[in-house]
């Protein structure tokens, strides 16, 4: 995927999964930081239990980048709480 398609994933899958988590969001920096980082993350947690991960942007790996945010922003507050 280029980059932009990159920014474009992780841009949606952050702001669903912000909505999801903490129902405000973060901001739109961060947003789409922990949306590409959770598509990373999504993509690797499916292709570890044998699934396809992230493969472009359509629904399926919206959805696998959604997933992989909410991990990434569940571990953010998490880790934020702690400190």
């Amino acid at each position: 995927m280029s980059f932009l398609a990159w920014i474009v994933l992780g841009l949606i899958a952050g702001f669903i999964a912000s909505k999801i988590v903490n129902k405000q969001g973060e901001g739109f920096f961060l947003d789409i930081i922990l949306g590409i980082v959770g598509a990373v993350a999504g993509g690797w947690i499916f292709s570890a239990f044998g699934a396809q991960g992230v493969s472009g942007i359509n629904l399926y790996s919206i959805l696998v980048a959604v997933i992989g945010a909410v991990v990434v922003l569940a571990l953010y507050h998490a880790l934020r709480r702690a400190a």
